[in-house]
């Protein structure tokens, strides 16, 4: 009986879910499924999202980490996170037919270190150690070409080198604020150092943290749709508990943990950019179980920027 369950305010951040980079990633694997016919190969995980890896599965798709895994003779698809130089050397030294789903603003990462590299300069990029993104940018440049730093005490750790032969570049998907206060420290110690001419951290990222800086205004907890492996999605979860609202990152309708949950009056709900709002829905419809639920939307920014598919699917 409706009476019987408490009333909860949920505030649902605008914009949340799907970027243009992971709309067009996926948009890469379906087309390919229909122009070549299944099996599609992927390298990696498209993005990081499990559901939508799932869904791509059932169309055909087939996940796998290296290119050895592809055999000879089928379409193969580098996810949206970027790879090394070598590996589409390698797709073409075999003869395959690849087709690249790197997001493009992280493409413009690599043309910059690519850049920084030809002037000269040693570059200091700052992302977190072990990610695909991470691992494809440093795989544009030679060896030895750039440092990798995670946070404000790295810095303090840098070798003394002449600011003057210095860059630094970074990760799409980072914390905006912690990233501003580790390129502080990086101007502090090395004035003159050479940055992006843009923001590195791509529009979606920012919005989405800027959404959640706008719910957890009022809210008691914030919920976070999205995968464990998902720097952006991790990101947002840390903004909420920053701002001293207890959060939650889940994959699904079904990870919701209520015991953690208790009854709010006002909950905070997003979804980070490799996440569909079909998700989001499942978790509002899981909330209306057990609460009577009024749903209010949150906007901050809106989003209309739509990324080129490769011609090769277009022609």
């Amino acid at each position: 009986m409706s009476e019987t369950k408490p009333p909860l305010r949920l505030l649902i951040a605008a914009p949340r879910g799907f970027c243009a980079g992971v709309d067009r990633a996926i948009l890469i694997v379906e087309k390919a499924i229909e122009q070549y016919g299944a099996p599609v190969y992927v390298r990696h995980e498209i993005v990081h999202n499990r559901f939508v890896v799932d869904s791509l599965k059932a169309k055909g798709a087939v996940f796998v980490e290296e290119l050895d895994d592809v055999p000879d003779g089928v379409p193969v698809v580098f996810s949206a996170h970027g790879v090394p130089k070598l590996i589409p050397a390698t797709a073409d030294a075999r003869g395959m037919n690849w087709l690249d789903a790197t997001c493009p603003l992280v493409s413009k990462v690599h043309r910059q270190a690519e850049r920084l590299v030809e002037q000269n300069k040693h570059i200091i990029f700052i992302g977190h150690a072990g990610h695909p993104e991470v691992i494809g940018t440093f795989g544009q440049v030679p060896d030895g070409s750039m440092t990798l730093i995670e946070d404000v005490a790295d810095v303090a750790e840098l070798p003394d080198m002449d600011a003057a032969q210095l860059g630094f570049l970074t990760q799409t998907t980072l914390s905006v604020d912690d990233t501003a206060a580790i390129v502080d420290a990086l101007k502090a110690r090395f004035p003159g150092i050479q940055g992006p001419k843009g923001e590195d951290i791509c529009y979606a990222t920012s919005n989405r943290q800027e959404a959640v800086k706008a719910i957890c205004v009022q809210a008691d907890k914030l919920i976070v749709i999205g995968a464990p492996n998902s720097s952006n999605s991790q990101r947002l979860a840390e903004v909420g508990e920053r701002l001293g609202v207890p959060a939650r990152l889940v994959q699904r309708g079904h990870d919701l943990d209520f015991d953690w949950l208790g009854t709010p009056a006002t909950l905070g709900l997003t979804a980070g950019a490799s996440a569909p709002e079909l998700l989001v829905r499942e978790v509002v419809d899981c909330l209306r179980e057990r609460f009577v639920v009024t749903e209010e939307q949150v906007k901050t920014a809106e989003e209309d920027m739509v990324f080129k598919l490769p011609r090769k699917l277009t022609e």
